[in-house]
Parts: C-alpha cells; structure tokens; sequence
C-alpha cells in the first residue's frame, strides 16, 4: 500500500482497516507458540474419589436458604444440589457430604 500510495496517517488508517476486517484477522500469524496436544484426564478408578464442589451464593433468600452447594463425583457425574446458607462453615459441609455419600451407598 505505503509503495503506491501515501498520506499523513497512512500507516494508522491502514492499521485501523486491517484491526476492523474480519478476513484480515482470521488470517493473520499467530506470533505464539501453540499450545499442545490436549491430554486426557485420569479417569477415576472408584466411586467419591475424585469430587467437584461449587458454592452458588447471593440467590434469593427461600425458607431460609440462600446459597446452594454443588457436588458433582467424576466417575458417574452424579451431581447433588443442596440448599445451604452462605455462611455454612466446613462443619456444615462435612454433614452435608456425608449424608449425602450414606444415602447413596445405603448406608
């Protein structure tokens, strides 16, 4: 461009071009390396071992709940949803797990 043509500003406005033009961006060079073959993650070998635990806070406040714990076990992904309050403290969570593990084993 700048070989046949010239202005002030030249090189902006063509950037600013370049910067908007979908085509021009999905065709440019990455100027990272890439990442890698993806690599599978171990499957868990027995049932509880390998737990997913999320708290989802600030919901509506609904007899007397306002946060709820997820737990999600890996193998079978089994998840379980439990009404709790924000404030649960771990004690709260180990009670919680453990009903949970006993009502699904049928102890």
């Amino acid at each position: 461009m700048i070989r046949n043509y010239w202005w002030p500003g030249v090189t902006r406005d063509v950037g600013k071009y370049v910067h908007g033009y979908d085509m021009c961006q999905g065709m440019k060079n990455r100027m990272e390396a890439l990442a890698g073959k993806l690599k599978l993650s171990k499957v868990p070998e027995k049932l509880w071992t390998y737990l997913i635990v999320d708290f989802i806070t600030k919901l509506l406040l609904i007899a007397g709940k306002d946060a709820t714990l997820m737990v999600c076990n890996r193998l079978f992904k089994i998840t379980h949803f439990v009404a709790t309050t924000e404030g649960t403290l771990a004690e709260g969570w180990c009670n919680c797990s453990e009903t949970m593990y006993r009502s699904y084993i049928g102890y």
